[in-house]
């Protein structure tokens, strides 16, 4: 970062890495519109990868190459671009910045090993990469942070690092410091004065990029006192992060402290996630090799991120839970690796892009998958062994092959038909089972059905492959609804998982409206008879039965209790009327919704010698429960919902307010952390199905919630009686 160096250009091109050190794993992350994307592109150029801005050499797009990226005109998935930098392989994790595909985001965050935050000049920091970025800082993930759309008209680069030290420095903003200012070019008719290069603040020197090449020169005198205070503060940052006080001593004794020493704490800080430098970057002009910091920032990642082998591997276990040593990044180690990303490529079928912790993958050989069991999101179980395919290192549309993957490496590993995201891949002979890694509940619902016949018998299958891939995904087959619902982040979300349907599995699916699982109960004592007499030759049909039918306290179920007395039914059929009691329980007395919570007491009934049976008996039964419930009051119970709601504090008036008005009850609030605080309500689940959507846009994509069943309670008489209208209507 602060001395020269000879930069390998075309040389560098991603292949097998020999050793854990010699690899750089780097998440970007940032909102969408930020640049991460064409930042990926202008580095791999300056690398050689590309030979020109966003084309591999076989004429293919870099990155954002699916076609629902290509229509949708933004990332939807994560996107791994290896490059060589000067002997050091850089896997660049390019994440998407839209909140609905967070998923993404936090297997980036999984498979890399520090993070670089992509902000734009233009726009700022907003909440989610504030977010994100304090994620990153409970985790101890070293950070760096890059500056782009310094093109922008209202771009300042100064205001801009002022607002990353204050708004993500925290408590200590001289943590977040410019390690380059702009160099900034005669204004134009417009006022605003481009970008042709960076001055250095530790070497005080200038890389002008006007040519298109990097070209270093000294400083012109005029240039100095511009770099004078900026430089004095990033020095006292980095030695008061080395936590060296003699140093510090000499410094304000007014001693020189010697570039090489500045250089070496400043990289010690960096891959230790106690400073966090800022660097602006530019994509490279047409014809240009190298934009605008792309050489710098190369040389901050190879030089100052840690390697694998300096980051703690997550925790792991027998599959059965117990407890084992925690691993090391060692190729010669046993072997540990993670499935971070499922996909579906046309040609090749399955893809499962793995980052390996311990040991060493190779072709071809059998290895233990090892799954977490989230039957609740609709993935299966499973703890298999299998044979995997092929190794390769993605590069746009293109696969490379691979003939290892080492610990510390990420590579794609074709033809793992049972391993889905967040599998652990181990030893056959000795399987292991990672620590899962965080994952955010889908709290948007959308019912759908299949559009014809021939898209219902493929319906199954498509959508069992569609939450392999996505983690973040939930399959729910309502049994009270009988819909099948998708439960998604958001409704981009949503439009990206029925293309995928559509485009990658041929099954088109239309939506319908998302019902609630509604249930009845009675509102006051009322009694029923049920009488079943039919006579048409030979045996005929008896049964009658009177039934006494009052309410109970929520959760009770169904209740059955025989009084009868001197057998005026029959013994053998008092179960026949308690079956069919709870039959037409199942099947709703008044809006065709289940009745629960009522106690059902057999009190009398007549019986014949020989037309009474079984099936007698249950009709009488139902008819029983019908006529009670014609002449009582039917309430229409709803599930209520607990909800958690964390936003900024700016935002806790207006969140409180949109729960009152969604029937909810607030019943209490919390700090939660820095500027953060915790609203606790109780909320109708028929007034949240769209809360995922509706409170990004209220709290400006900082909120979020969570939501647990908490109990049925009657629906007001109003709701009730509009809702019975509506189903009238539709019917």
């Amino acid at each position: 970062m602060g001395e020269k160096r000879t930069h390998p250009g075309a040389a560098g091109r991603a292949t097998s890495a020999d050793q854990p050190t010699s690899l750089r794993n780097v998440v970007l992350v940032g909102h969408s519109g930020a640049g991460k994307t064409t930042l990926v592109e202008a580095l791999a150029l300056a690398t050689g990868a590309v030979n020109r801005a966003g084309r591999v050499e076989d004429g293919g797009c870099l990155s954002d190459y699916d076609e629902i990226e290509h229509r949708q005109q933004r990332s939807v998935q994560l996107s791994l671009v290896p490059v060589d930098w000067g002997g050091i392989k850089i896997n660049l994790l390019d994440t998407p910045g839209y909140a609905d595909f967070v998923g993404e985001l936090r297997a980036g965050l999984r498979a890399a090993d520090a993070a670089l935050f992509v902000v734009s000049a233009a726009d700022g920091v907003d909440g989610a990469t504030r977010m994100v970025w304090d994620e990153c800082a409970a985790v101890g993930m070293p950070r760096a942070l890059v500056v782009t759309h310094l093109e922008a008209a209202r771009a300042d680069f100064d205001q801009m690092t002022r607002l990353c030290g204050t708004t993500l420095g925290g408590d200590d903003p001289d943590a977040v410091l410019p390690l380059y200012l702009p160099l900034y070019g005669a204004a134009g008719a417009d006022g605003h004065a481009p970008v042709h290069g960076l001055i250095g603040l530790l070497t005080q020197r200038v890389f002008d990029y006007s040519s298109g090449e990097r070209v270093e020169r000294a400083p012109e005198a005029d240039e100095l006192p511009l770099i004078e205070e900026a430089r004095n503060r990033l020095i006292e940052g980095i030695i008061a992060e080395s936590e060296d006080e003699s140093l510090m001593d000499r410094y304000l004794a007014g001693e020189d402290i010697d570039l090489k020493t500045l250089v070496g704490d400043l990289e010690t800080a960096v891959a230790r996630g106690t400073f966090h430098p800022v660097l602006a970057a530019a994509p490279a002009a047409e014809g240009a090799r190298q934009g605008l910091g792309t050489i710098e920032l190369l040389d901050l990642i190879a030089r100052g991120f840690p390697t694998p082998a300096e980051r703690e591997a997550p925790a792991v276990t027998t599959p059965d839970g117990k407890p084992r040593p925690a691993l090391t990044c060692d190729p010669a180690g046993p072997l540990v690796a993670e499935v971070v990303k499922t996909s579906s490529d046309p040609y090749v079928g399955r893809l499962s892009l793995v980052r390996v912790f311990s040991g060493t993958l190779r072709p071809d050989e059998t290895v233990h998958v090892s799954g977490h069991g989230l039957t609740d999101r609709g993935h299966e179980d499973h703890d298999v062994d299998e044979r995997i395919g092929a190794l390769s290192a993605p590069f746009g549309k293109t696969q490379r092959s691979l003939t290892r993957a080492i610990a510390g490496d990420l590579a794609c590993v074709a033809k793992l038909t049972r391993a889905e995201t967040g599998d652990t891949l181990s030893d056959k002979d000795a399987p292991l089972l990672m620590e899962p890694w965080s994952m955010p509940d889908p709290l948007l619902p959308v019912a759908i059905q299949a559009h014809s016949k021939a898209d219902e018998d493929k319906l199954s299958q498509g959508l069992s492959r569609l939450v392999a891939e996505d983690p973040t995904m939930r399959l729910e087959h309502n049994q009270g609804t009988h819909q099948v619902v998708l439960w998604c982040l958001g409704e981009a979300h949503v439009d990206v998982a029925l293309e995928r349907l559509r485009s990658r599995y041929g099954v088109q699916v239309d939506t319908v409206p998302y019902k609630v699982p509604l249930r009845e109960t009675f509102g006051d004592k009322a009694a029923g008879r049920g009488r079943h007499v039919k006579q048409s030759g030979g045996h005929g049909q008896y049964a009658i039965c009177e039934i006494e039918v009052e309410p109970l306290p929520g959760g009770s179920g169904i209740e059955f209790v025989d009084k009868v007395v001197g057998g005026a039914v029959p013994r053998q059929f008092i179960p026949s009327v308690e079956k069919g009691v709870r039959a037409q329980a199942a099947r709703g007395v008044a809006a065709g919704y289940p009745l629960v919570d009522v106690r059902v007491t057999l009190l009398d009934g007549k019986a014949h010698s020989v037309d009474s049976s079984d099936a007698a008996f249950q009709t009488a039964g139902a008819l029983a429960l019908r006529e009670a419930a014609s002449d009582a009051r039917i309430h229409l119970l709803e599930p209520v919902a607990e909800v958690t709601v964390l936003v900024a504090d700016e935002y806790v008036g207006a969140a409180m307010s949109d729960l009152s008005g969604r029937r909810g009850r607030v019943v209490g609030t919390e700090q939660a952390g820095h500027g953060r605080t915790l609203v606790r309500a109780e909320v109708p689940e028929i007034e949240i199905s769209r809360y995922a959507v509706d409170l990004r846009s209220l709290s400006h994509g900082t909120g979020r919630f969570h939501r647990s069943y908490a109990r049925h309670e009657p629906m007001p008489p109003q709701l009730a009686a509009r809702l019975r209208e509506q189903e009238d209507e539709g019917s």
